[in-house]
């Protein structure tokens, strides 16, 4: 957990910069997820060390909490550049951004899965199969570059939008198999 904790913090650190470089709400909302996912590995740290079931299955929970949480800042995020348009800049470096982002989840889904298989935590394999999902996300930054070279300024907040919807999605389906506790193997 420590190895994604410390992958998925240098994602988010590396999104940041180049965030504050292009103002895109499509990475921000790939860079809040991000950073959520990278501190849910404290809570389910604290569980395993507890050895507890039911400290796991809060853990879980606050990666669900953490999950929808960051859906909603993203969603705010994303309407309120609808409602005043401003196109991001330097697109090639915002597409970079999309491609370190899927990059670390990547290597945060492997780690989490693999980890949670051998310990046999539905909490940790849910949260790899989140960041499978969320490597693919991350490529939406990459789409937002691409529609706004284009000249779509409002692509960037709409992409922003449809990884607000696939977050809520991941969302649910981490709730599902968190609360029946299976291990997809």
């Amino acid at each position: 957990m420590a190895t994604s904790l410390a992958v998925l913090g240098l994602t988010a650190a590396l999104q940041a910069l180049i965030f504050i470089l292009t103002g895109s709400v499509a990475l921000l909302a790939d860079l809040i997820h991000n950073v959520g996912d990278a501190l849910t590995a404290v809570p389910l740290a604290a569980a395993f060390l507890l050895r507890s079931e039911r400290a796991e299955r809060y853990a879980g929970l606050s990666v669900v909490a953490a999950i929808f949480i960051s859906a909603c800042v993203a969603a705010y995020k994303a309407f309120e550049r609808i409602i005043n348009p401003q196109a991001p800049d330097r697109l090639l470096v915002l597409a970079l951004a999309g491609l370190v982002g899927c990059s670390g989840n990547l290597v945060a889904a492997q780690v989490r899965t693999r980890a949670g298989r051998r310990l046999e935590s539905p909490a940790l394999v849910a949260d790899g199969d989140h960041a499978r999902v969320d490597a693919l996300v991350s490529l939406g930054v990459v789409l937002s570059a691409v529609v706004v070279a284009l000249g779509f300024t409002l692509g960037d907040p709409l992409v922003a939008l449809a990884i607000t919807a696939i977050i809520l999605r991941i969302t649910w389906q981490s709730l599902r198999t968190v609360r029946h506790g299976h291990v997809h193997r």
